[in-house]
């Protein structure tokens, strides 16, 4: 075998791994094995965490065919025999730091690694979007993928669009909350800075509400009177499945709403097409 045919691939934990061949039949977290389909690449399967159920959470798994992409589950139904019962050569998991695996137990991740490759992509808030999607797209490539021109230019127009609305709007910008619904007395609304995606929003002009100091490094908890004292104009609302609806939450008044994924997708039409429903918002 030539140095050539080797696959080989450095995570983010510094950690090399290496294949006889290009692997083929990859397992990954849904975000990843969402992110990667956008990139081109199909996964063989994906997994969830603990906040996911026995069934893929469609919020996460954008346009990925789950027609032809198996669910194993989630959390603590998950063992190794039963992430390998259909033979992966690759894994493909994220980090929130530290290196840590996201959904699997330690006790499950560890022997995991010693059966098969696993490639563990940090997209903890310490990095921009930019940077988690140019790691995304590396690893895509080194799987196979071909680099879509047309992709990238469908995400330049998106930011300019919304750069450009951000820019012409009234003297008293729409003020724009992020949360994720807790039930009919409480939300937990999201601190901007501590979510890539978010801070995209930011960089280009969207007038972000930033709750008050406080508990919660991601997320500030507030009782229903308190989030709608922060009087948004559009709300971007969590859509997974563990997420309550902003419907039982209630609302005062008509705004705008923008489902919106905390996990999101890293590919550039994935992206594209959630600046665009924030553009529309903002417009509208």
């Amino acid at each position: 075998m030539t140095e050539q045919s080797e696959w080989r691939f450095s995570d983010d934990r510094g950690q090399l791994s290496t294949a006889p061949r290009r692997p083929e039949r990859v397992l990954a977290y849904v975000q990843a094995g969402a992110t990667l389909w956008g990139l081109g690449i199909r996964p063989q399967g994906i997994f969830g965490s603990d906040h996911d159920g026995p069934g893929p959470d469609r919020a996460k798994t954008g346009t990925l065919p789950l027609d032809q992409v198996a669910y194993v589950g989630a959390g603590s139904a998950l063992d190794v025999e039963r992430l390998l019962s259909d033979r992966p050569d690759l894994v493909v998991a994220v980090s929130y730091g530290g290196g840590h695996v996201y959904g699997l137990a330690p006790e499950t991740a560890k022997p995991l690694e010693e059966r098969v490759p696993v490639v563990v992509i940090d997209v903890s808030q310490a990095r921009t979007f930019e940077e988690i999607g140019d790691r995304f797209a590396e690893l895509a490539r080194s799987l196979g993928a071909e680099h879509r021109a047309d992709a990238d230019a469908d995400l330049d127009a998106a930011r300019e669009r919304l750069r450009t609305i951000a820019a012409a709007g009234p003297a008293d910008v729409p003020r724009v909350l992020a949360l994720s619904p807790a039930g009919p007395d409480q939300a937990h609304v999201a601190r901007p800075q501590m979510w890539p995606e978010l801070r995209v929003l930011a960089a280009l002009g969207v007038h972000l509400v930033e709750p008050a100091p406080g508990p919660g490094a991601n997320w500030s908890t507030l009782d229903r009177a308190e989030t709608f004292a922060l009087r948004p104009d559009v709300i971007l609302t969590d859509i997974r499945a563990h997420a309550a609806s902003l419907d039982e939450l209630g609302r005062d008044g008509r705004e705008p709403v923008v489902p919106w994924n905390p996990e999101p997708l890293y590919g550039p039409r994935d992206h594209a097409r959630f600046l665009g429903l924030v553009a529309d918002a903002l417009e509208g």
